[in-house]
């Protein structure tokens, strides 16, 4: 299954198979700018307001339960058979984000079949798709059988031995959260995970096309990123998923975990190191 499809194959598909959402911020206008113009037949979902992530405690971007998602999954319309297609609005890095982090959720809760709309709403229009206004009510589904899987997320014990075993951190964040000289509000601390590779998940993202840049440019980008395991982190779990979505669902390293916590919950813990500068 293609991590990323296009305009013309999403326009071209059997879309009795698929279940497309509009997965919108409120930055973005929301539920409002959905029903001015989306894909034709995408029903809408908001990123925060359905619990995409959950505030457990200081940490507000952590996997919600087994039973939330399994509830939000069948409000969309989303089976194990149906083949989701998550459509971002093609309009900044951090909507990208939000797609790529809705991506791993449903990866990890067992669902294999989804991919992300190269280019968004956005490129769709600039592809000369037609959109449609108006709320694409969903079909409720059954219950979905979430079963997390090994291998994709790293909790806060997960990330510890990660780090003592000698995994490479990959930070999403910009310049100034890496180097402490400003922090989430959640955060304990300011500063980054010892070690940490610093790749700020902005420069993913091309304006010019909506999405993401050229395979060519994803890799002089990440080019700093060694062999080995990756725990990717950011403040919330939120921006770190682009990076975990280049480099494990592009790029096919499988040996990339997306630490959902990061530092909002890392800092918590007093024991837990953090360095600055």
């Amino acid at each position: 299954m293609a991590a990323l499809v296009s305009a013309e194959w999403l326009a071209s598909a059997d879309q009795s198979a698929l279940c497309c959402i509009d997965l919108r911020l409120a930055v973005d206008g929301g539920r409002a700018t959905y029903e001015e113009a989306h894909v034709p037949g995408a029903v809408f979902s908001d990123y925060a307001g359905d619990g995409w992530r959950a505030r457990v405690g200081n940490a507000p971007g952590m996997l919600p339960s087994a039973e939330h998602l399994s509830a939000l999954f069948a409000r969309l319309g989303i089976t194990p058979r149906r083949h989701v297609v998550l459509i971002p609005v093609g309009a900044s890095a951090n909507d990208l984000a939000a797609s790529a982090r809705a991506y791993w959720t449903l990866k990890h809760a067992g669902h294999d079949a989804v991919s992300i709309l190269d280019g968004g709403t956005k490129g769709w229009i600039a592809a000369g798709r037609e959109t449609e206004a108006g709320s694409v009510e969903p079909k409720p589904a059954a219950p979905y059988p979430v079963a997390f899987r090994d291998g994709w997320r790293s909790d806060a014990a997960a990330s510890r031995v990660a780090l003592e075993a000698g995994a490479i951190f990959l930070d999403g964040r910009s310049a100034s959260y890496f180097a402490g000289t400003e922090k989430a509000g959640e955060a304990k601390r300011a500063g980054h995970i010892p070690g940490a590779v610093h790749a700020d998940y902005a420069r993913l993202y091309d304006p010019a096309r909506f999405g993401l840049r050229s395979r060519e440019e994803l890799i002089a980008l990440l080019a700093a990123v060694p062999p080995g395991p990756i725990v990717s982190y950011c403040n919330t779990g939120h921006t770190a998923a682009l990076n975990w979505f280049v480099l494990r669902e592009i790029f096919g390293r499988g040996d990339v975990t997306l630490y959902d916590g990061s530092m909002t919950e890392w800092t918590q813990d007093d024991a837990n190191p953090v360095a600055t500068g």
